[in-house]
């Protein structure tokens, strides 16, 4: 009779969370080094002898750098202004901060009904469903928000308001410059300016 398969045991990264061998193809694989000479020096031989190749007085560079950073710069207590932490996506692309723009879009539909369609003011901190309640009121048609193409929210305002948005926008929320306005022509972005 054969003997029954054993399952593997894997041994995964607890700095990365990928299995140990496959580290060195990660975004991290610099943070993972340290975590990787204790727990599995056998998959990574090359990283014992460098890490002892970089000991000072028995302390790693890694550790001096991090108190470094922890005494706040320098002996003048003046702190350096954080960095936000970079965002990941998975597989360690970096995710791209969205720009701070306003985007209107007249769509017309059925040859004579327009649609009005406000893209990013949730970019300024303006709540949209205010937004929309002042713009039916402003414009006297009906508004509301709704989700767009690319999963984002967006207000759709019945009716070719184009004409007194740009106004509108900059009197009632004075956060939003009109520089960050612009308008969707014959499918080209240009500004409202």
């Amino acid at each position: 009779m054969a003997e029954k398969p054993q399952p593997v045991h894997v041994l995964y990264c607890g700095v990365c969370g990928l299995p140990a061998e496959y580290c060195e193809f990660g975004p991290d694989f610099d943070k993972c080094k340290p975590w990787l000479v204790q727990h599995a020096p056998e998959l990574y031989p090359d990283l014992i002898q460098e890490s002892n190749s970089k000991e000072v007085d028995g302390v790693s560079d890694q550790l001096q750098a991090a108190s470094i950073a922890a005494d706040g710069g320098g002996p003048s207590g003046s702190s350096v202004p954080k960095q936000e932490p970079v965002k990941r996506l998975p597989g360690g692309k970096i995710k791209k901060k969205e720009k701070q723009e306003v985007i209107i879009e007249k769509v017309t539909r059925n040859k004579r009904k327009s649609i009005t369609t406000i893209k990013g003011l949730d970019l300024f901190g303006i709540k949209l469903s205010d937004a929309s309640k002042k713009l039916g009121k402003k414009f006297a048609t009906g508004a509301s928000v709704v989700k767009g193409p690319t999963e984002k929210d967006q207000i759709d305002v019945q009716g070719d308001i184009a004409y007194d948005i740009v106004e509108f926008i900059t009197d009632t929320w004075p956060d939003v410059p009109e520089t960050a306005i612009y308008f969707i022509e014959d499918g080209k972005k240009v500004p409202a300016v």
